[in-house]
């Protein structure tokens, strides 16, 4: 029988091609063009403000439900195979607004997207870090998750400017454009090679592209939830990323048409706003490694977490062009900080069939947070205090960063001395 063809990093002509693929299927599958307008779009059929803050708040729900599911069948059957199903799923999500412009028409579209994303929230970080891990290039997975997120912003930085003026033109345009782009997302994972065979087990299915888990499913999650329990570092690790993924989150997608409404930025401009804010995050993601000149990787994630709160609340006093240049600092910040907390977490993952379902778990604790914070955030609407909860954010996202910040170094001790006691019984007599 014939080998698979494979692609070594060790070669770096040979390399790009994996890179170049990768960052296709990370441009194309997060293209969603209509994110600048969606909150305007669904108040112009007429569903609420409370009902669009409710569904996504159902949305975080569903994907910390579908998170762990999504991970074991990422381990059981492959990364890429996970990949080209996420793609698909957002091909029919992006048709449901158009098909069924109501309130359940867009429950039911962002019910399959977090589908979409959860099957690929964890599949595509595990297939790039096993690939370059198993070809001894490990240490430049951070620059090459970096480069696949800074070009897809590049794509949002083209798009998300005319997506006002698409939807002027053609209201539906928008999501039929993010369709087309799905569709290109399952070309670009399709044409990605297998994982090396030091990867592989000679069993598994070599169309597969993972390191498969044959266990049962209860085996799956109590192995990973053991692993996880005996790695204290990776707990404070996706502790640490909680607070970056929220407040991206909660402030690009739930907050940003209000924060520009409240600053009387017309809504033909959001698109343009959100274009500049990702200029700013894809010059910070194409370039993780520049403040690892200045701090550890730890570090640098603390410190940039207390530059996205900061930013987050200058917004409150400020007029519409001082709130857009705090945006656009927060956005730089967190281009910096995503490829440097990937870098963290899975380095913190030992060896382990269970990669992408260790990944998955933290994406729920992500997104249950976002859900919390999403149900909040339409009282303080209803209510007009958004000033208000930009500021309590901001608080608690610099308190949670004070108190892991003395628990870290406490932890890395205790890990280090369990590591020493270890060595010393093995090398005994």
């Amino acid at each position: 029988m014939p080998k698979s063809p494979k692609i070594r990093l060790r070669d770096r002509a040979s390399s790009q091609p994996v890179i170049r693929l990768m960052i296709g299927f990370q441009l194309f599958f997060g293209l969603l063009l209509w994110t600048p307008i969606f909150f305007e779009y669904q108040r112009q059929l007429g569903i609420s403000v409370a009902d669009i803050l409710a569904i996504q708040s159902i949305y975080y729900v569903a994907f910390c439900l579908l998170e762990i599911p999504t991970g074991m069948i990422a381990d059981r059957i492959g990364y890429r195979r996970c990949m080209l199903a996420g793609g698909a799923v957002l091909v029919v999500s992006n048709v449901m607004p158009v098909s069924v412009p109501s309130y359940w028409g867009f429950l039911v579209h962002f019910l399959l997207i977090a589908l979409a994303r959860s099957l690929v929230s964890g599949a595509s970080s595990a297939y790039l870090y096993e690939f370059m891990a198993a070809n001894g290039e490990r240490e430049q997975y951070k620059q090459a998750e970096g480069s696949a997120r800074s070009y897809s912003l590049v794509g949002k930085v083209v798009g998300w400017p005319l997506v006002g003026l698409a939807m002027q033109w053609e209201m539906t345009l928008p999501y039929w454009l993010t369709a087309v782009s799905a569709v290109l997302a399952v070309v670009m994972a399709y044409r990605l090679p297998p994982l090396p065979d030091s990867v592989r087990k000679p069993t598994e299915d070599p169309l597969a592209g993972s390191s498969i888990s044959r266990a049962p499913v209860i085996t799956s999650v109590r192995e990973s939830l053991g692993l996880l329990r005996r790695t204290p570092m990776l707990l404070l690790f996706m502790a640490q990323g909680v607070a970056v993924f929220t407040l991206g989150r909660i402030c690009q997608v739930n907050l940003f048409q209000p924060i520009l409404t409240a600053d009387s930025v017309p809504l033909v401009a959001h698109g343009m706003v959100m274009s500049a804010m990702s200029v700013f995050e894809a010059l910070g993601s194409a370039r993780p490694g520049i403040i690892r000149r200045f701090l550890t990787d730890s570090r640098a994630v603390f410190v940039l977490t207390v530059v996205m709160a900061g930013t987050l609340a200058l917004t409150v006093p400020g007029n519409g062009v001082a709130t857009i240049a705090a945006l656009c600092v927060f956005a730089l910040a967190m281009g910096l900080s995503f490829p440097i907390q990937r870098q963290l977490i899975n380095d913190a993952i030992p060896p382990t069939p269970y990669r992408a379902t260790l990944l998955s778990i933290e994406s729920i604790i992500d997104r249950g947070v976002c859900a919390l914070v999403a149900l909040a955030l339409g009282s303080y609407l209803a209510e007009g205090a958004l000033a208000e909860f930009l500021l309590l954010s901001a608080g608690a996202s610099v308190a949670l960063m004070a108190v892991l910040l003395a628990v870290l170094p406490l932890v890395r001790r205790r890990v280090t001395r369990g590591g020493e006691a270890a060595q010393e019984v093995l090398s005994a007599p």
